[in-house]
């Protein structure tokens, strides 16, 4: 779904069913607006008097009328609960380092309303209304980059939300700006929350940021993975490769969906071009094979778009969770769980980092390959003017290489690295938030190695004159003239780097070639 109709997008409804992950992209990415269900406020009426009755109970209910974690057995006297509550919250805001992105924020935010709207948190409606009307307002607490293990829910990132609701602690306004949470709570009519029984709890026990970065980074990977296909496409076409690898009955031999899926783009990124039809002739191209990086790519971008496509299911069960402890189950018990525990979020969000670090790779080599006269079958060296006077795209290949070396690094798991916490009684975390913060990075940058990529393929085929690229490759290379120039002498190049890593990123690139195509 492009930015175009994301933004024509209606109120995003929550409570009436699971969120789509294009309602978490629209809420957090394009500012969608947020309605409560009806049916939704009424089922959080129900639960909450089922634990204010428990708040009056004499016998010790946790996260009611207890404190939390290795606390878990201190009774907590009545008229100490409101006094619990706001400690939780203003302890448990510990993060640190950088400020996370708006854009996750307002994606962590929504999915913890839409588990206090579920009915199964025991909050009261006023704290499901009061995150809807700051995410309406534009209000975006201050997260810092540090302090979730991925258990217990995103503790420390969801605490700073909370606090915000509170009226304390700092955010940003809807133009950006840095100011006091209560004032910009005033400022938007929003009377500050005072948590009661069981309410912190609720607010801060869910894996709601990492979450919310895996369905930003699926969201951003599938145009990344159409971009992969339509960058190949112009390698191979480039460097006089054969398409006939790519047919269809030869894909089929091995059923593998996302094979076929690269496999027919790339067939209709190839489809009519004279200079594949060139050298289509035995006569004229005596190679029996063209190299894995050309004739495999299918194959490697097909296991990462698979791997997607697990990430999505995980993310779609994830979507239907309450993630909340306690909980309110529908039979009214209020019940201790492992729901918060982040390890599905998790595994997938490394297993991404995997398949992204090896699309880079595969494309930084066709890079390569277009830049090496011995391989390239015919551009000159670097694609330089005047060898040996001009570098050409040499240290744009050095760039493409440094990030892929940089992506293996980020493709080590951070799941499997479990630090205790909490006097031994967290002691097994998913580190789910760690493994999304570093898929955000991978994510940048595969963008800029394809955009490398992309703009050596633009070049190459300027080289190819006087005979002419496909429809869709053609379409790409006008695409990336707009923003850099053809062959020539060397000029400052990063500028020209930065504006095709721009038209990547925004998925420009993916849409001007398979707009252009008529697939199978």
């Amino acid at each position: 779904m492009t930015a175009e109709l994301f933004e024509t997008m209606g109120p995003v409804t929550v409570g009436a069913a699971p969120l789509r992950p294009e309602d978490v992209v629209a809420v957090a990415r394009h500012d969608a607006r947020v309605e409560i269900a009806p049916e939704a406020l009424a089922r959080v009426a129900a639960t909450r008097a089922l634990v204010e009755g428990l708040a009056d109970d004499p016998e010790p209910h946790y996260g009611i009328s207890t404190g939390f974690g290795a606390l878990a057995t201190t009774f907590i006297a009545p008229e100490r609960r409101l006094q619990l509550q706001a400690s939780l919250i203003r302890s448990h805001a510990a993060g640190t380092g950088p400020e996370v992105e708006r854009e996750v924020v307002r994606a962590l935010m929504l999915l913890r309303l839409q588990t206090l709207a579920t009915g199964h948190t025991g909050v009261r409606p006023v704290v499901v209304e009061t995150y809807a009307a700051m995410l309406n307002a534009g209000i975006t607490p201050i997260v810092r980059e540090y302090g979730s293990l991925g258990c217990s829910g995103d503790l420390a990132p969801l605490s700073h939300v909370a606090l915000a609701a509170m009226g304390e602690g700092r955010v940003r306004d809807a133009g950006g700006v840095e100011r006091d949470a209560a004032d910009a709570l005033a400022a938007a009519s929003i009377d500050p929350l005072v948590l009661r029984e069981k309410e912190g709890l609720a607010l801060i026990n869910g894996t709601d940021g990492m979450l919310g970065m895996l369905l930003l980074a699926l969201h951003d990977l599938s145009m990344l993975l159409d971009t992969a296909d339509v960058a190949a496409g112009m390698s191979v076409e480039s460097q006089l490769g054969t398409d006939a690898v790519f047919a269809a009955d030869l894909q089929a031999l091995r059923p593998q969906v996302g094979q076929a899926v690269s496999a027919a783009n790339l067939r209709a990124v190839l489809a009519g071009s004279p200079i594949v039809a060139s050298h289509r002739d035995p006569a004229v191209c005596t190679r029996v094979q063209d190299a894995y990086s050309l004739r495999c790519s299918p194959q490697v971008h097909g296991a990462a778009r698979d791997t997607a496509d697990h990430a999505v299911l995980i993310a779609s069960r994830e979507l239907a969770a309450a993630v909340d402890n306690p909980v309110i189950t529908d039979d009214g018990r209020v019940e201790s769980n492992g729901n918060f525990h982040g390890a599905p979020v998790a595994y997938v969000l490394d297993f991404l980092a995997i398949a992204v670090a090896d699309v880079a790779s595969i494309s930084e080599r066709r890079t390569d390959r277009a830049l090496d006269r011995a391989r390239s079958n015919g551009l000159p060296p670097f694609l330089a003017d005047e060898v040996g006077v001009d570098s050409g795209l040499m240290i744009a290949q050095y760039a493409a290489a440094g990030i892929v070396s940089e992506l293996k690094r980020l493709a080590v798991p951070a799941s499997v690295d479990s630090i205790p916490s909490s006097a031994m009684q967290e002691d097994h975390v998913s580190m789910g938030w760690a493994a999304a913060r570093k898929l955000r990075r991978a994510l940048d940058g595969l963008a800029r190695v394809l955009a490398i990529e992309v703009l050596t393929g633009a070049r190459a085929l300027d080289l190819r004159a006087p005979l002419q690229p496909g429809a869709a490759t053609g379409a790409v290379r006008d695409l990336v003239r707009t923003v850099a120039g053809g062959p020539g002498p060397d000029r400052f190049l990063s500028p020209e780097m930065e504006a095709v890593t721009a038209l990547v990123a925004s998925g420009a690139v993916a849409r001007a070639a398979l707009e252009t195509t008529t697939k199978e």
